[in-house]
């Protein structure tokens, strides 16, 4: 469905079962191991967003043979070593694309460069570029600001012993990890300061080993340990739920007072999100787990103000922050400084538009201080060409007073193309204009 301005009319109640939307971050992982697998790995259940396409579209470029197998399947034929590519890698707005791919291009012979949208060329690399240098590869910005475009020239990475702070993107972490197995010698990435955002890393280190690559890892995720000379074996990977954009459904059902069930999400998941079942206990939503599923079944009374530090789920703060705009008392989300440097700066988005709904929010040193109101008002908002702003501000329409109008919600097909689907389906007021 293709989004514009959404107009969204306070809803009383939502019902019914919706399956979640296979998970974003899995999808991109799979895809880059299988591209750097000599052979052919198969992937289930992808999630195919703007996001997801963008990281097929640069695979290719490299060299990999992506073709669609099946409504829900892919099949990856990879190359090992990628090709240099015949033109500009354009990563869309795909953060993840950009920060895993530019260690990955130094591997190829020859230049590549890579860009991207408005969003994408705001966002900082000179993180990955500083460490990329410490490891033989000659890449710079073609801006003074260390934003993209990226030029990498590429003829392999030296390895050795590489730094980077761990409090701006683990994707830069990610990054280095999935090309430094194939480094001329042992690589070691330290990691100066905590790093944050701990499973999306331990993920990506899970890919690895699926596909036969070793790693060794200190345990708080200081220091990673990457034997030279590597190769990818194929495997096949079936991708699981996505937590971070159930969240948004489960959100909406806690502050409708709703029954609702999100199928196709693991129980056991190592994904960071799933910290969002224990966050609605805690603020009073009473929660059922089951085989495949998490069910919303009401809240006990008011929903309960938090303190909580998000530092290792970044995503989850946009959802957070609507929730805490209609407990009653005062929440604080901690852990909130990288969310400056996302599609938008999620600070100051968040604080614009729930501020237009009549919540109170102010943002401190790394926190917000959200103080919560019963019902919100309706209003018009803008999604900031932010995906999880705008799926933000459905939900807190949702328990808006009258009605609010969302401007630039097509942004939305970033992430969870088929969210204003499934919120309609399941009884909320939404309606594009």
């Amino acid at each position: 469905m293709k989004l514009t301005d959404l107009i969204v009319k306070e809803t009383a109640n939502l019902s019914g079962t919706v399956r979640a939307p296979p998970s974003k971050s899995l999808t991109h992982r799979a895809l880059i191991a299988a591209a750097l697998s000599e052979g052919r790995s198969e992937i289930r259940e992808p999630l195919i967003c703007d996001d997801t396409l963008a990281t097929i579209h640069a695979c290719r470029m490299l060299g990999t043979e992506i073709a669609r197998i099946e409504e829900d399947a892919f099949e990856v034929h990879g190359r090992g070593k990628p090709l240099t590519p015949r033109d500009v890698i354009d990563c869309r707005d795909s953060g993840s694309t950009m920060r895993f791919l530019t260690p990955v291009c130094a591997l190829a012979e020859g230049i590549s460069v890579l860009t991207g949208g408005e969003s994408l060329r705001s966002r900082p690399m000179q993180p990955i570029l500083k460490a990329l240098r410490q490891l033989g590869v000659e890449c710079y910005s073609s801006l003074p600001d260390g934003h993209p475009p990226i030029i990498v020239f590429g003829g392999g990475i030296e390895g050795g012993e590489t730094s980077m702070r761990g409090d701006v993107s683990s994707q830069f972490v990610s990054g280095l990890l999935f090309a430094a197995p194939m480094a001329r010698s042992d690589t070691d990435i330290l990691v100066s300061t905590p790093l944050e955002s701990k499973p999306y890393v331990r993920i990506t280190v899970d890919t690895l080993r699926e596909h036969g690559v070793a790693v060794e890892v200190q345990q708080d995720c200081s220091r990673f340990h990457l034997p030279s000379g590597q190769t990818y074996s194929p495997s096949d990977h079936a991708i699981e739920g996505d937590y971070s954009s159930a969240a948004f459904l489960l959100a909406a059902a806690a502050i409708t007072n709703s029954h609702l069930r999100v199928n196709n999400l693991k129980p056991n998941s190592s994904q960071a999100d799933q910290v969002i079942v224990g966050l609605l206990e805690k603020m009073g939503v009473q929660i059922g787990v089951g085989r495949g599923f998490v069910e919303v079944r009401g809240v006990e009374d008011d929903l309960r103000p938090v303190d909580v530090d998000l530092r290792d789920s970044p995503d989850l703060v946009p959802v957070c922050a609507v929730l805490s705009s209609i407990a009653l008392g005062e929440s604080v989300i901690r852990g909130v400084e990288r969310l400056r440097f996302k599609e938008s700066d999620r600070i100051s988005a968040l604080s614009q538009e729930l501020t237009k709904l009549g919540a109170k929010v102010t943002a401190l040193d790394g926190a917000l201080k959200i103080e919560g109101r019963r019902r919100l008002r309706g209003a018009e908002l803008n999604a900031q060409g932010d995906h999880r702003i705008a799926m933000a501000c459905v939900v807190a329409a949702l328990k808006a007073e009258g009605t609010t109008m969302i401007h630039g919600a097509e942004c939305i097909s970033k992430s969870y193309p088929d969210f204003v689907r499934d919120i309609m389906l399941l009884g909320g007021q939404v309606f594009e204009q």
